[in-house]
């Protein structure tokens, strides 16, 4: 027989991740995946957790070397940074 929170992410709730419970971890890190998953750019979500967050570019400007600031990052990087934020807010959740 399933729990209500079973069925709520069966279902396809997905109001706020799944909680953690130390006896059952395996289960909730599934569960977990696909709560990430199933968002936006779910995949680039998951993998922002699994390998850790963009490694920000450097750039070298009049002679000082400093990271770029989000205005100046290509699209594909703007979503990666998106990602990596929302993972964190996943996890902090």
């Amino acid at each position: 027989m399933s729990t209500l929170a079973e069925f709520m992410i069966l279902s396809g709730a997905d109001n706020r991740p799944p909680m953690l419970e130390k006896h059952l971890y395996d289960s909730w890190k599934r569960k977990m995946e696909l709560y990430m998953q199933n968002r936006e750019h779910g995949r680039m979500i998951l993998e922002s957790v699994e390998h850790g967050p963009l490694i920000w570019p450097i750039i070298e400007e009049n002679g000082v070397t400093r990271t770029k600031k989000y205005e100046e990052l290509s699209v594909t990087e703007k979503i990666q940074a998106d990602c990596d934020l929302k993972a964190t807010n996943i996890i902090l959740q």
